[in-house]
């Protein structure tokens, strides 16, 4: 399935939820978005139809995301279904990872491929300020229950925030011992408070990736553990845009994704799926395609299936340095 740009789009990300048990200073505001009802968020079986018919038109991969969402109930049951859909490969899921000590096992025994999980700092108090909720021993535990549980990779995501000043060599070495895949990720403009002061982006608060390696280097020399060198034979699956690199003798890696410095927007294969039923193009893209409105219409799969075609026509080349979207991160599904 090609777009108008060449680009291989086998790809669909599906927010299962807008709902999360956190709140991140910029993912959404403290007294959460205003949550969907539920007559407006596609059902497991709606979504189950979807994918059945994107499966049939090029998509292989999935990945699940929220929102948190692993507290959408069912979730485990979704991953079963989506797994007997003929054409899909594998299936993914970002998660905070508070819930997965108690969903870890069942979630691999229904069949789930991969695990990312999302963690800021590993300072608890700053954890607490980021997401305003006291939860980083259970985060943390969550990584935990996802090697123990077998997940292979297990992927750990940063949002690195200038004015954080965040542990950046911390979150590097924890790939020396475990087989953990520690990712930088550039902080973007997503959601209306974008460009604005308070919690919302700025672009003094983004560190490059260069910079970041740089930093990261510096530190590991000091410490006589060695510079970052070119991942190897441990270079984690997946679909991702990540650079990786390792030191040596460790178990893991250290990725950096820059979605700002070094765009990948060449090389984009994805859609994106809203808890309520839209089809966004791009992340940064507001523009969305009903696909709920299909799948109720009664009009059948072509009808779905011209919604996601229209979708996959729009994707624009690049982002072209767009700041802000009226929606936030939260209710585009990361």
């Amino acid at each position: 399935m090609k777009d108008s740009h060449g680009r291989t789009i086998d790809y669909l990300r599906i927010s299962l939820t807008d709902r999360c048990n956190l709140r991140c200073i910029y993912c959404m505001p403290e007294e959460g978005v205003s949550a969907l009802s539920h007559k407006d968020i596609l059902s497991l079986e709606e979504i189950e139809r979807l994918v059945s018919v994107a499966a049939g038109i090029g998509i292989k991969r999935l990945r699940l995301t929220g929102g948190e969402p692993l507290v959408r109930l069912g979730v485990a049951d979704l991953i079963r279904g989506l797994n007997r859909i003929p054409g899909i490969e594998s299936i993914a899921l970002t998660t905070n990872g508070i819930l997965l000590p108690k969903m870890a096992d069942e979630l691999k025994s229904a069949g789930l491929s991969r695990v990312n999980i999302s963690l800021d700092t590993l300072d608890p108090a700053q954890y607490a300020a980021i997401t305003r909720r006291d939860k980083f021993d259970e985060a943390m535990a969550g990584i935990d229950a996802a090697l123990e549980a077998g997940f292979d990779p297990v992927k750990l995501n940063s949002v690195v925030v200038r004015s954080l000043d965040q542990d950046v060599f911390g979150f590097a070495r924890m790939s020396i011992d475990r087989p953990l895949h520690v990712r930088f990720i550039e902080y973007m403009p997503v959601g209306e408070s974008a460009g604005s002061c308070g919690c919302g982006w700025g672009k003094e608060d983004v560190i490059e990736s260069e910079e970041l390696f740089g930093m990261i280097n510096e530190q590991a020399v000091a410490s006589g553990l060695g510079e970052l060198k070119p991942a190897g034979s441990r270079k984690p699956a997946g679909w991702g845009p990540a650079r990786y690199f390792e030191f040596e003798g460790a178990k893991g890696t250290v990725g950096f994704i820059s979605p700002l410095s070094r765009h990948f927007c060449s090389e984009c294969n994805r859609l994106r799926l809203t808890a309520d039923g839209k089809i966004r193009p791009c992340l940064f893209s507001d523009e969305e395609f009903d696909v709920r409105a299909a799948l109720r219409s009664g009009e059948g799969d072509k009808a779905v299936r011209d919604v996601l075609l229209r979708a996959l026509g729009a994707k624009p080349d690049e982002h072209h340095d767009k700041v802000g979207t009226e929606r936030n991160m939260s209710q585009i599904g990361g």
